[in-house]
């Protein structure tokens, strides 16, 4: 078991301080060979990639799309053209490896980052494929991303039932991901800061393994961001663990001056909802609760721009 511990920052914002605490962990599963998810967890950002494609190609890929934002992190102002200009050079960088990757290589990408250029400081979740940001806030866990994926597609069509996405054999492929064509934007979505949120962002090896229900259950049950992440992922592991597995658990602390009265206007989104149905004594999955409109409930996110001229061609992860 990887060692984790908790990290904790004050982060000066417009009219006040934001206190943040995060942990992180990765790891192969029980069932893969090689880790081909890659993560990064310090401020102002916070992703993970979960990559596709051969023995190693998945692992370059994810590699070379965190790499490259790293570099956006370290220059200390993220931003969607500073994070879409890091994407292309990552797509470049796994055609690099023709030895290694082919047109089916790539990579996921979710998360989130602080942006306080503004007269108050907002978070702004960005995601391309099928990993996710979650919130809880107010008890309520939140799926705040949404698959880009082919049972998502199904499910916002009216053609498959959530109920049925759970065991659809098409699970697995994704629609849009770096690295199979150039110009992959992210989704956004726009978020105010709240004391007490909690975010998970994580790859599908969480998510195949434990419900949103499950999910929050281990926040609730954990006060710390390391102990949150160490009993995930056991419980992902003792489920199963057929895929790699990735989490992040940030907390917000005290968040004085840091927007609490904006306006949220997030585009309702088939899914979003947290399964509120009792967890199973070994912490299985459950069918999901899919009421929509969840989100708007919650109040938690604000309205994301739809990705222009994205690759279209599924992708199995």
């Amino acid at each position: 078991m990887p060692e984790v511990s908790t990290q904790s920052l004050s982060v000066p914002v417009p009219g006040g301080t934001i206190d943040l605490a995060w942990a992180a962990v990765t790891d192969t599963g029980r069932r893969r060979e090689v880790n081909q998810d890659a993560m990064f967890a310090s401020y102002p950002l916070f992703v993970v990639a979960d990559g596709m494609g051969g023995h190693v190609g998945g692992e370059i890929a994810s590699a070379s799309t965190i790499d490259r934002l790293k570099v956006v992190a370290d220059e200390g102002t993220v931003t969607p053209k500073a994070i879409e200009k890091a994407l292309a050079r990552a797509v470049k960088d796994i055609a690099s490896h023709p030895e290694a990757t082919d047109d089916g290589t790539g990579t996921t990408l979710t998360g989130l980052y602080l942006d306080t250029s503004g007269d108050t400081a907002h978070w702004v979740t960005l995601n391309i494929g099928d990993s996710r940001v979650y919130l809880v806030r107010d008890g309520a866990i939140v799926q705040i991303t949404t698959d880009h994926s082919v049972v998502q597609e199904l499910i916002a069509s009216g053609r498959l039932s959530p109920e049925e996405a759970e065991n659809h054999p098409y699970g697995n492929v994704i629609t849009r991901a770096v690295g199979p064509s150039e110009g992959v934007t992210p989704d956004y979505v726009r978020l105010d800061v709240a004391e007490g949120d909690r975010f998970v962002i994580c790859s599908d090896g969480l998510t195949k393994e434990l419900t949103d229900y499950g999910i929050r259950h281990f926040l609730d049950e954990n006060a710390d961001p390391a102990d949150a992440v160490n009993a995930m992922l056991d419980a992902a592991l003792e489920n199963g663990g057929r895929d790699n597995i990735t989490i992040i658990v940030l907390d917000v602390g005290s968040a004085s001056g840091a927007g609490e009265d904006d306006v949220r206007d997030r585009e309702e989104q088939d899914g979003a909802a947290a399964d509120e149905s009792p967890a199973d004594g070994d912490g299985r999955r459950e069918r999901r609760d899919a009421a929509a409109g969840a989100a708007a409930d919650d109040g938690a996110a604000a309205a994301g721009d739809d990705a222009a001229g994205a690759d279209s061609s599924p992708r199995r992860d």
